[in-house]
């Protein structure tokens, strides 16, 4: 798909008249001609670039203090974001990243920045997909489009008791948008422990018409057993009870099978990271303290979105096995991040999560 200067590989040798951009620490604007004019007095690296001067990598990060929150972005469209990447320090549940888009006051991007890339589990874990990039040792990478018609704002909320430092970068492209171009969203969400006998929630608010186009999961297993019998089931627009979309097992939503195990020795699970999903993350438990399981899963709907007109919720089971070949609801550490396009406005969100109920131990 191209329009106005945003390529896909088939369409990349096309010329446009879009206008590249690119904002980080060194250019906070993105305006044009505006990077590298950081005063070496006034830099994150002023220490470093002393003997260099002014141009010679002054001011590559910024430090968000305790409670804190930053703007990273504010641009006026109209433009599309093609590609954020992002390194952090501390832990990574306690930076929380919010987009908002055409001047809405709530966000439609609401969500820790580790989940969001795929990564929920304050650990590196390599992941080699279309949408989302993460490569040694902490670098984020994400290549969701996001077009947006009057303006952009990010923001990222230090939610910790320390101060963190991000190097970022957002590039993007000012050009014209087409008026059915939907705008991008994600939310997160977390139970833990999960209720017995309820389903698991990955979104219920989402109003107005347009796609659903991924999940992540961050699970950590709370019983022994396999842990994936759970079906994901998808709610449209005037469904009631049942579901219009329902799947056939965790494992298999998430594009494995048969428990995500070594087919020939039986005896491990095999983590892999493909462009369309991926089961990226398996934490074993240590032998001292013999923590649960932990894992972390991706299923991108890149060329099977599930559409909906007017409203869209999605569950997905917490189910295992119990003796005498019968189901057992399990109550997991139970995580996730819905992403999806919608028109505006979006539904305003529920207050998002404390630190203290985002905490990992």
């Amino acid at each position: 798909m191209n329009f106005n200067g945003l390529s896909g590989m088939s369409d990349l040798f096309l010329l446009s008249n879009a206008k590249s951009r690119s904002i980080s620490p060194e250019n906070f604007t993105g305006e044009s001609g505006g990077g590298a004019r950081c005063p070496v007095e006034k830099g994150s690296a002023s220490k470093a670039a002393a003997d260099l001067g002014i141009g010679w990598k002054v001011n590559p990060y910024i430090i968000i203090a305790p409670g804190e929150t930053f703007e990273i972005a504010k641009i006026q469209g109209p433009g599309c974001i093609q590609h954020i990447w992002l390194t952090p320090t501390k832990l990574w549940r306690d930076t929380i990243l919010r987009i908002y888009w055409d001047d809405q006051a709530h966000p439609s991007v609401e969500c820790p920045i580790g989940d969001f890339f795929a990564c929920g589990w304050n650990r590196y874990a390599q992941v080699s997909s279309l949408a989302v990039c993460v490569n040694p040792g902490s670098a984020f990478n994400c290549y969701w489009p996001m077009p947006f018609k009057k303006s952009c704002r990010m923001t990222l909320e230090n939610i910790s008791q320390d101060n963190t430092t991000i190097y970022y970068q957002i590039d993007y492209c000012l050009t014209e948008i087409p008026e059915d171009a939907a705008y991008f969203h994600a939310r997160f969400r977390r139970e833990n422990p999960e209720k017995y006998k309820e389903e698991y929630t990955i979104i219920d608010s989402i109003e107005g018409k347009g796609h659903f186009v991924g999940t992540y999961m961050a699970r950590g297993v709370n019983n022994a057993g396999w842990w994936g019998e759970g079906e994901i089931k998808f709610f449209m627009d005037d469904d009631g009870e049942f579901p219009t979309i329902c799947g056939t097992g965790t494992e298999d939503y998430f594009c494995g099978s048969y428990n995500f195990e070594n087919p020939v020795t039986k005896d491990h699970y095999v983590p892999f990271t493909t462009p369309y999903a991926g089961l990226c993350q398996v934490i074993e438990p240590d032998r001292l303290y013999r923590s649960q399981m932990r894992f972390g899963m991706y299923r991108w709907h890149i060329t099977d979105p599930i559409r909906f007109e007017k409203k869209l919720k999605v569950t997905l089971q917490s189910l295992g096995w119990r003796s005498g070949g019968k189901y057992l609801p399990l109550q997991d550490d139970m995580a996730s991040v819905a992403y999806w396009y919608q028109t505006l406005p979006t539904a305003k969100f529920p207050p998002f999560y404390t630190k203290e109920f985002l905490e990992i131990n």
